[in-house]
């Protein structure tokens, strides 16, 4: 397992974090469904959880989650590694990781806020969630979309996701991504190239609260649509703002991938006054 480890780390110093184009490697990530890790990863099974975007790792047990798993970090040094992943503040955010066990890489996404009961003597007030393909939160019966993205993304088919995915599904993915302040998502949806840590930065949480419909098969043929949406943001200094209007997907052929008109939306939404990079 170790030295597993140790190869996919070298992996993703020479991709800068950056897994989207995994499936292109030797190396074998899963994309199991909930049910086969369920099994694979009993309660008070122990294995390791490697991010995605920072390349470090550290070490779980599963505790408890019948819709997903409930883990705690094994260990106050595992508390503090799962820590400084998160920039040394807790945070509902999801982020992309890869579960290490039996020499086998499972593809992930975890949070990391501690809720809950906690059993361990790990530093760690609680437990926090790792979902698996087909796994669910406690109170629905679907997908969380944000940690369906972040499952794509650490088993390398983010691409072929969005690529298939209609206009509405990419436009949901693209506010998950901005929620989620994760910039793989955004700029493989945006039409523009965006600075977006300074757009992040500013955006605490966002949702979408109104999205009209067309039955996808009306889409087949368009190459350009405005599709009327309403959003929910919170926004740093600013508090709670509104958005009622339009955003505008294109692609450049019926086959392509639909983008979001980053620009006219940011411009829109007095995000930032960004340009697109040289």
């Amino acid at each position: 397992m170790k030295k597993n480890v140790l190869l996919l780390l070298l992996f993703l110093i020479l991709l800068n974090g950056n897994m989207v184009h995994a499936s292109q490697t030797s190396f074998r990530i899963e994309m199991l469904d909930w049910k086969v890790v369920n099994t694979l990863l009993p309660k008070y099974s122990k294995f390791t959880v490697l991010d995605i975007e920072s390349g470090k790792q550290f070490n779980v047990q599963r505790r408890a989650g019948s819709h997903h798993a409930d883990v705690q970090p094994l260990t106050a040094k595992d508390t503090k590694m799962m820590k400084r992943i998160y920039g040394g503040k807790w945070s509902w955010k999801r982020r992309a990781a890869l579960i290490i066990t039996h020499d086998r890489m499972i593809a992930a996404s975890m949070h990391g806020m501690p809720h809950g009961a906690g059993a361990l003597d790990n530093n760690f007030p609680g437990h926090f969630c790792i979902h698996f393909y087909g796994s669910t939160t406690h109170s629905t019966n679907t997908m969380d979309l944000s940690h369906m993205l972040m499952i794509y993304k650490a088993s390398g088919k983010l691409e072929e996701y969005l690529v298939k995915a209609n206009p509405y599904e990419i436009i949901s993915a693209y506010v998950a991504g901005l929620k989620q302040h994760d910039k793989v998502i955004t700029s493989l949806i945006s039409l523009q190239e965006i600075k977006w840590a300074p757009i992040f930065a500013q955006i605490e949480n966002v949702r979408i609260t109104r999205m009209p419909l067309l039955p996808a098969e009306d889409l087949n043929e368009e190459i350009s649509i405005d599709i009327p949406i309403e959003i929910d943001w919170f926004i740093k200094d600013r508090g709670r703002q509104s958005f009622k209007g339009v955003i505008h997907a294109v692609r450049f052929s019926t086959v392509d991938a639909w983008k979001v008109d980053s620009l006219s939306f940011i411009e829109e939404n007095r995000l930032h006054e960004n340009k697109t990079t040289p």
